[in-house]
């Protein structure tokens, strides 16, 4: 086997590699005499089959594995005896005009990484904004609970429904006078003015009474999961079985005790808990970014091409697919394509961070385990169906890249803890207002990133969510979450863009799937009256 270089400019290599027929096949010859004993033919005993039919029968088969397999031995060759720590897969391809018998030539493309000094991780230093969690803070948590487990009692026969009012109903529902499937329902629990059935239900119920029989005509949305439905006009007959009244929840033992929990004070300890861990992610976030400002301000050397490209893709993909969702997409992809070059010094900035904390972690032993691989792997694996769990399991042990990507997160969570504990941190108290304002502060100053410019075209207002089974609504009401607290003021796309910029993930850019991607989870089949 001879190799010889054809490229060596900045961090990329090329490399020639001429592999001899006779290497070829003597790899052939060591097959055949491998597979020869377990191949059955007419006329012969079992391993006795002459090693010449064994080929004739199975020679091309066996000529492209042996040939698959001194081409990755000769891969694995390049990199050895050229010390190389490729970037990405290296791009490997045999010469055209090659045949049977004759010499194979092969060229071998890549990017390496860069060699990187010694980082420099001394005279870090850290300013560590805390916001205690007040009584008040839990209180409102506690209340805004309390405010989502409503409940409801029977009102006087003579109640009118109103706007908050829960009515027991009975209804059918009909297209040009036909019952469709999925339209029918018994002892349906309805809020007015939940927005759980289509458009204009629930308006029309407004002053109906305990008993009363009426019948309404709405239209499903044109967007109506059922092909069958939508921008249909429908009539829905309706009775009216109750009308109940929503009741104040006291917040009490009692009201705790009915959530699973000792008392009051328990569930003011948990909240408050809950509280604090959040207030301690966004504390992590102010830190992490200080840290890789220093960290990127410190250190400047070449990244290889193809893995700013990759990293790159993985940003556009993600803001293309929010500009497809903004009211004006054509507006929004406009916008984001005059940054396109901001972008690319994100993605360039990523990889140096990831690079530099992978060389950090390296050089000072941090390591994910084992042990908290396998955790890794069994949480993503929740994401198949059960009986395709293990394959995904088996494709991440085999597949080097795969691994690597799965592995990256915690990864650099380890190496910026690391950092975390050589720093000098100094600690400030401040509202969470003022720390959200110092996240927003470091955004703006992070290098590569562009200026946070207002979106041209603003985020389509949500829709109103389309009819649900009226026996669903229900359920869907005892299990609703706590209302979410309001999210801070929308960033440009720039802005979001940059915000990743900042988690450095040290992953491979590119992500391989399973050579049998096991199945998705198959969703529940919705019927025509749901949602």
């Amino acid at each position: 086997m001879q190799i010889s270089e054809t490229k060596n400019d900045g961090l990329a290599r090329a490399y020639a590699v001429k592999i001899p027929a006779s290497e070829i096949d003597s790899r052939i010859s060591a097959e055949v005499k491998r597979i020869a004993p377990q191949v059955r033919m007419p006329g012969f005993r079992p391993g006795k089959v002459p090693a010449n039919l064994v080929k004739k029968m199975h020679g091309e088969a066996i000529h492209a594995d042996a040939l698959q397999a001194v081409v990755r031995e000769s891969v694995d060759k390049v990199m050895a005896e050229n010390k190389l720590r490729p970037a990405m897969q290296p791009a490997v391809s045999l010469g055209e005009g090659y045949e049977q018998g004759k010499d194979a030539e092969v060229t071998v493309e890549l990017e390496v990484l860069p060699e990187i000094e010694a980082p420099a991780i001394d005279g870090l230093k850290l300013e560590k904004l805390t916001v205690p969690v007040s009584d008040d803070e839990v209180m409102e948590a506690v209340e805004r609970i309390a405010g989502q487990q409503k409940s409801f009692k029977a009102a006087a026969k003579t109640k009118k429904a109103a706007e908050g009012d829960q009515l027991i109903i009975d209804f059918t529902g009909k297209l040009d006078g036909v019952e469709f499937e999925g339209g029918k329902a018994e002892d349906a629990a309805l809020e007015i003015g939940s927005g759980r059935f289509i458009p204009g239900f629930e308006e029309q119920l407004i002053g109906a009474k305990t008993g009363e029989e009426k019948t309404i005509t709405v239209t499903f949305p044109a967007d109506y999961q059922a092909e069958h439905l939508k921008g249909k006009e429908a009539t829905f007959d309706i009775v009216v079985k109750e009308v109940k009244v929503a009741t104040e929840t006291k917040v009490d033992d009692e009201f705790a005790k009915n959530l699973g929990l000792e008392g009051l004070d328990k569930l003011k300890e948990l909240l408050k808990g809950q509280l604090e861990q959040e207030t301690a992610g966004l504390t992590r976030t102010q830190m992490k970014r200080q840290l890789l400002d220093q960290l990127a301000a410190g250190h400047d050397f070449a990244v290889p091409p193809t893995m700013v490209e990759a990293e790159f893709e993985q940003i556009w993909n993600q803001l293309t697919q929010e500009a497809a969702r903004e009211e004006d997409p054509e507006a929004a992809l406009k916008e984001i394509e005059g940054e396109k070059d901001d972008y690319r010094r994100i993605a360039e900035r990523r990889v140096r961070l990831g690079l530099l904390l992978s060389e950090i972690g390296q050089a000072n032993g941090v390591e994910v385990s084992n042990q908290e691989m396998q955790m890794l792997m069994a949480q993503a694996a929740q994401q198949y169906r059960p009986e395709d769990r293990e394959r995904f399991m088996e494709y991440v042990r085999n597949e080097p890249m795969a691994a690597a990507q799965l592995r990256a997160p915690l990864y650099e969570d380890k190496v910026v803890d690391f950092l975390f504990d050589k720093a000098d941190v100094t600690e400030r108290e401040v509202t969470k207002d003022e720390l959200q304002a110092a996240i927003e502060a470091d955004e703006g100053e992070a290098e590569a990133k562009p200026a946070a410019k207002k979106p041209a075209a603003k985020k389509a207002p949500a829709k109103k969510a389309p009819a649900k089974k009226a026996d669903d609504a229900a359920e869907d009401a005892a299990e609703e979450k706590p209302a979410a607290k309001k999210a801070p003021a929308k960033k440009a796309p720039a802005k979001k863009a940059a915000e990743k910029a900042d988690g450095a993930e040290a992953k491979p850019a590119a992500k391989k799937a399973p050579a049998k991607k096991p199945a998705a989870k198959k969703a529940p089949a919705k019927k025509a009256d749901a949602e």
